[in-house]
């Protein structure tokens, strides 16, 4: 039954519970399409990036061990740097215009230069083609800015926690089904079947992803509104915390398949090793992203990152002493378990001192502070590698865990020093 010409007040309230029914409708549909698109993206990803040291020892013919390390950094800091400089550019587009074009535009970008990677015969071309895709990718933060926008505040832990959960899951398929074609069928063939997986994901999202544009967003008379963050004094620490746990997480992942093929003590299998392990480290990322970040929903997310930080470095030192993929694989899903918490918990911190319209900026920003860790974490971590050799890298990852925790309490402090205090109803006024 529809409402009069002249509604009144029950009908304007049923108006209302209407628009309400229909966004939280919104938001769920989203979420499954967003956590659908994102575990067919990431496991594109990792149907062959995983295993590049092998791909550039064997098909490119890079053998001294100084000159494989020493690319393996470049090729990792060459999507870290582009990241860190057009993640904010597509942060600010995704506010004008949209950030379901975005992610679009992320995933489909991606699936042409991994399908590119197949086809490179010179570990320079290869190193291109990484820079090209932190220019034009970057799939998990177009996800992650959408799915925070368009997420009632008090399910934000809910959803970027299972959006988190799609990243580890679709990192284990990749990593098991893609070790099983590098191994057998050959790397070149992993990136073609890389790229139609992303292909597939930009799909997904054109059909089934829908997001409400205000007008003001694509006006042109604020074209740099996005840039500047909301409550800066609150978000700035946050990010400058983003880029210290970013370079913690990175500094040692690509050089784990070499540590595998030391264990392994030959390349051939260490494909498939390697991609059980990280398989074995993405359900750890899944059971992290459902059991730990909705806690920062409740809890304050500094308590929660410090004793994630804590976790993680306490099973990655065990992992310089590995011997055997028994006690790799245990310490490698215990540390994953605790480093996973990380991204979301900080995410969440982030939608909580953000308002809506900025967001896309800010997980912009965010996402350059990640990159710039991931850039300083692949250049560090190359030196240590080159220096002293793969094994060290990992205690000295486990350091670096540690240190980050008074960093964690330091900006907590300054957090809850600078946040405004709750205003005093009248009612709890003293007499």
């Amino acid at each position: 039954m529809g409402c009069p010409r002249r509604p009144g007040a029950g009908c304007a309230a049923r108006h209302r519970k209407e628009r309400e029914r229909r966004t939280v409708v919104n938001w769920k549909q989203n979420l499954i399409v967003i956590w659908l698109s994102q575990f067919l993206s990431i496991m594109g990803f990792c149907f062959a990036l995983p295993f590049m040291p092998y791909f550039i020892q064997k098909d490119l013919g890079v053998q001294d061990p100084q000159d494989l390390n020493f690319w393996v950094a470049v090729c990792s800091a060459a999507t870290s740097g582009a990241l860190a400089v057009f993640s904010p550019i597509w942060g600010l587009l995704g506010d004008r215009y949209g950030r379901r074009l975005m992610l679009i535009r992320a995933n489909l970008a991606a699936a042409a230069v991994v399908a590119l990677m197949g086809l490179v015969r010179s570990v320079e071309a290869l190193a291109l083609l990484r820079f090209l895709q932190g220019v034009f990718t970057g799939t998990v933060t177009a996800a992650q800015t959408m799915v925070a926008v368009g997420t009632p505040p008090h399910r934000s832990g809910l959803a970027l926690g299972s959006l988190s959960s799609a990243v580890f899951c679709g990192g284990m398929a990749g990593s098991l089904l893609g070790g099983v074609v590098a191994e057998h069928f050959g790397y070149r063939e992993a990136f073609f079947a890389g790229s139609g997986l992303l292909l597939l994901a930009g799909m997904l999202v054109l059909a089934g992803a829908r997001e409400h544009v205000p007008s003001a967003a694509g006006a042109p008379s604020a074209p740099l509104a996005g840039a500047r963050l909301g409550s800066a004094g609150l978000v700035a620490p946050i990010l400058l915390l983003a880029v210290a746990v970013a370079f913690v997480r990175q500094f040692d992942a690509p050089f784990v398949p070499l540590l595998v093929q030391d264990i392994n003590m030959t390349i051939e299998g260490a494909s498939l090793w390697t991609g059980a392990l990280q398989a074995l480290g993405g359900f750890a990322g899944l059971l992290s992203g459902l059991a730990i970040a909705p806690l920062a929903d409740r809890i304050a997310p500094a308590r929660v990152a410090a004793v994630a930080a804590l976790g993680a470095g306490l099973f990655l030192a065990p992992q310089a002493f590995a011997t055997g993929f028994s006690a790799l694989f245990i310490a490698r899903f215990a540390m994953t378990f605790c480093a996973a918490a990380l991204d979301p918990v900080f995410q969440i911190w982030l939608v909580k001192v953000t308002p809506p319209e900025r967001r896309g900026a800010v997980f912009g920003w965010a996402a350059t502070a990640r990159s710039t860790g991931w850039l300083a974490a692949s250049i560090a971590g190359g030196a240590v590698a080159l220096a002293y050799g793969i094994r060290p890298l990992f205690l000295a990852g486990a350091f670096l865990f540690y240190a980050i925790v008074p960093v964690i309490a330091y900006v907590a402090l300054r957090q809850k020093k600078r946040a405004p205090a709750p205003e005093r109803s009248p009612a709890s006024t003293p007499a």
